[in-house]
């Protein structure tokens, strides 16, 4: 693994409704089979791992990302824009407001298995027709 440090971070503004300053602190180079975990301050984790062939984004979804305290929703924004979002669980009353106030919509979870059969059934009945 590379870490850079990122000293200053760049900074850029993100947002629609409220403006938030971004700040890009490092740049991780994992080698094959390698792996970082990220941690909240309240214990939840998340790990990315790189393979040789690109990354595994997220733990699974309906098993461990779940018991490091995630959950996994689709959500499109006003520009078509399709975004995987990670929320920490306890933390939904947030999102619901960052989503009003932005003007995101969910598409679906992705966080159980119900959801994901259902993706998974969807899927296959639009790729058989």
């Amino acid at each position: 693994m590379k870490l850079t440090l990122i000293d200053p971070p760049r900074e850029f503004a993100v947002g629609k409704a409220e403006i938030v300053t971004l700040r890009d602190c490092a740049h991780i180079q994992l080698e094959p089979d390698e792996l970082v975990t990220f941690v909240t301050e309240s214990g939840a984790e998340y790990d990315v791992g790189r393979k040789s062939w690109g990354f595994y984004a997220t733990p699974s979804l309906n098993s461990r990302l779940t018991q490091f305290g995630w959950r996994a929703l689709l959500v499109k924004s006003p520009g078509g824009r399709f975004y995987i979002f990670l929320v920490e669980s306890g933390k939904e009353a947030e999102l619901e407001r960052y989503m009003k106030m932005e003007e995101h919509t969910v598409v679906c979870w992705l966080d159980s298995d119900q959801a994901l059969e259902t993706v998974e059934r969807k899927l296959r009945v639009s790729d058989e027709g």
